[in-house]
C-alpha cells in the first residue's frame, strides 16, 4: 500500500526531497505551491534589475517532474492543516497524507513598520521583481520628464535597506547599471542629483561573513559611488521621506526592503512550535514538535539541537538541500520502522558578488575576493540552475551582458485584462 507524502512548496527543500524519493514506488507524492514554477532566489534581483528574464531561473513543475509516475501537482495556496485528520486545506481542495513535509520558506520581516509594509518594495518573488523593475523603469520615465527641481532627487534617490548579500548585491547592480546605462540613455536627468543609500543597522556590510569579505565588499561599493550608511535602520517611510534612527530623511519614490525574513504563516502549527522569526520548531529529524509524521525543512524550520550552530542553522539554500536529501532517507526507513539519522549540517561555504569582475567568497577553510572570486560565483550559481537549457541560455547572456554591459530587457511590462498596446 502507497503511503502519500504532501510537500507544501516547491523550493530548493521540496524539488529535492522530490528527487530523492520519487523513485521509490512505495510513496505517492503530491506537491502543493501556489505558483507552477520553482525559481531560483539567489538570483532574483537580477529579475529586478532587468538583468536577465524570469524563465532564466524558473521552470514549471509538471515538466520538472514528468518523468515521475508517482507524482502530483496541485496549484493552491495552504489554508490549514489539520493534523487529527491527517488532511490540509487549500484554497483548491483537501488533500490527505501520511506524512507532510513543509518547505514553505520565508516572507518578508517588515519589523511592525506598516509605512513600509505598505510602501516600500521588497523582493522575494518573480511578481516582486518584476514589480520592482517596473518601478525603477516607470520612476526613471518619471526623472526624463519633470522640470521641477525639487522633485529630481525624489525622483532620482534610491534607498535599499539591508545590508547582507542581497542588498550589497542589488546595489552593486544598481550603481553599475546607473553608470553604464542612464548618462547614455537617460540624457534628460541631471544624474549628479541621483543618490544609491544602502543603509543597515549593523556596524558592518555581509555581517554573517569574514572580515576580508565585509571590508571588501564595502570597499568595492563605496568605489562604485554608493552611500554606505551603517549603524542605523529605516525607522518610517512618510510622503516619499525614508526616515532613519539618527533623524536623518532621504528623499525617494524607491525604498528597497531586504533587511530581514519571517517563516510563513502555516495554519495548523501550533503556537507552541513556533520559534524566534516564526520558524517552526524540529527535532533532530526535522519533525515537527509534537508531531510524529509532520516535517519541516529548509528557512522555515528551527533545529536547536545542532552543537555547531546552537541558535538554529542558516537560512541558505544548503541547509535546505541536505536536509531534503537527509529526510527523503529518512521517510523510507520511518516507512520500514528503522532508526531514523540525525541532520547535521555540512558548512560549504557563502559568497556575494558585488560588481562586474569583483565578489566575495567565505569557504570553510579561507576566504578570497577578486575576480577568481567571481567567477567562482558565477559557476556556483549557473550549476543549480533547474533544466540545462535554463543553464545555457544563463551563461550565454551573462557572457553577452558582461561585454556590452548594455541589458537590453529594459522594458516596462504591466499585464493587464483590459491593458491596451
Amino acid at each position: 500500500m502507497k503511503n502519500h507524502i504532501v510537500i507544501l512548496g516547491g523550493g530548493f527543500a521540496g524539488i529535492n526531497l522530490i528527487k530523492n524519493i520519487a523513485d521509490n514506488k512505495n510513496f505517492k507524492i503530491t506537491l502543493v505551491d501556489r505558483n507552477n514554477y520553482h525559481f531560483f532566489p539567489p538570483l532574483i534581483y537580477q529579475v529586478a534589475t532587468a538583468f536577465i528574464e524570469p524563465s532564466h531561473i524558473s521552470y514549471p513543475f509538471r515538466k520538472l517532474f514528468a518523468d515521475y509516475e508517482n507524482f502530483n501537482f496541485h496549484m493552491g495556496s495552504l489554508k490549514k492543516i489539520n493534523s487529527e485528520t491527517k488532511t490540509i486545506e487549500t484554497d483548491n481542495g483537501s488533500i490527505d497524507y501520511d506524512y507532510l513535509v513543509i518547505c514553505m520558506g520565508t516572507e518578508t520581516n517588515f519589523f511592525g513598520l506598516e509605512n513600509v509594509k505598505k510602501c516600500a518594495l521588497p523582493m522575494k518573488t518573480i511578481h516582486e521583481a518584476l514589480y520592482l523593475r517596473n518601478h525603477i523603469l516607470l520612476t526613471l520615465e518619471e526623472a526624463s520628464r519633470n522640470k521641477n527641481p525639487e522633485n529630481a532627487e525624489r525622483l532620482q534617490n534610491i534607498v535599499i535597506a539591508g545590508g547582507g548579500p542581497t542588498g550589497v548585491e542589488l546595489a552593486g547592480m544598481i550603481a553599475e547599471m546607473g553608470s553604464y546605462i542612464a548618462e547614455k540613455e537617460y540624457p534628460e536627468i541631471p544624474l549628479n542629483l541621483s543618490h544609491l543609500y544602502l543603509v543597515d543597522a549593523l556596524p558592518t556590510l555581509l555581517s554573517p561573513m569574514s572580515d576580508e569579505a565585509q571590508k571588501s565588499a564595502y570597499e568595492n561599493l563605496k568605489r562604485l559611488g554608493v552611500n554606505i550608511l551603517l549603524n542605523v535602520s529605516v525607522k518610517d517611510y512618510i510622503d516619499g521621506n525614508v526616515i532613519l534612527s539618527d533623524g536623518k530623511k532621504i528623499q525617494t519614490e524607491s525604498l528597497i526592503w531586504t533587511s530581514g525574513v519571517i517563516g510563513r504563516e502555516v495554519p495548523g502549527i501550533p503556537e507552541n512550535a513556533l520559534g524566534k522569526g516564526r520558524r517552526i520548531l524540529v527535532d533532530e529529524y526535522n519533525r515537527v514538535a509534537g508531531f510524529e509524521n509532520i516535517f519541516a525543512l529548509g528557512d522555515i524550520c528551527l533545529q536547536l539541537n545542532d552543537k555547531e550552530y546552537p541558535k538554529g542553522h542558516p537560512q541558505v539554500a544548503q541547509v535546505a538541500i541536505q536536509q531534503a536529501k537527509l529526510a527523503a532517507k529518512n521517510i523510507q526507513r520511518l516507512r520500514k520502522r528503522e532508526a531514523m539519522q540525525p541532520f547535521i549540517y555540512k558548512n560549504k561555504g557563502s559568497m556575494a558578488i558585488i560588481s562586474k569582475f569583483k565578489a566575495v567568497v567565505d569557504l570553510p577553510a579561507f576566504s578570497y575576493t577578486g575576480f577568481f572570486a567571481w567567477l567562482t560565483w558565477l559557476f556556483i550559481h549557473i550549476i543549480p540552475l533547474t533544466g540545462f537549457r535554463n543553464k545555457i541560455r544563463l551563461a550565454a547572456e551573462w557572457f553577452r551582458l558582461f561585454i556590452t554591459n548594455n541589458p537590453s530587457i529594459r522594458m516596462i511590462m504591466q499585464p493587464g485584462k483590459n491593458n491596451k498596446s
